[in-house]
């Protein structure tokens, strides 16, 4: 399974979304689910509906990640939401195939995981 991991601020413009979800599906392939904090799962169902693709909240603290963020370590106990949501939402095994992307208007982020054995 192929998921997308986001993590986005409050007033996140849904095209700002999109377009971070396009670059990363052009870098690492098309998902079939997105994954964010529990609470954000609502700021996400337009895009899912949009995309095609079912929205899972997880809970991301102590998922270890392959990017850092000191703000979102002391904040949400990872080092990426993007990132360990799509790895909490792929399951045992899955590994990171899009590291964390940012949006260019810093508002929200995107990375790509894959469970293992799953095909590029």
């Amino acid at each position: 399974m192929r998921v997308a991991g986001l993590g986005y601020r409050s007033g996140a413009a849904l095209s700002s979304l999109r377009a971070l979800l396009a670059t990363a599906e052009a870098m690492g392939g098309p998902v079939q689910a997105l994954a964010t904090l529990p609470e954000k799962v609502a700021g996400l169902q337009a895009l899912g509906r949009a995309h095609g693709v079912p929205v899972l909240g997880v809970a991301v603290a102590g998922v270890p990640t392959p990017t850092q963020s000191p703000r979102i370590q002391a904040l949400h106990g990872t080092g990426s939401v993007a990132e360990a949501a799509a790895l909490a939402a792929a399951g045992p095994g899955a590994r990171i195939t899009v590291a964390r992307i940012t949006a260019p208007d810093g508002m929200a982020t995107c990375a790509i995981a894959e469970s293992k054995g799953q095909d590029a």
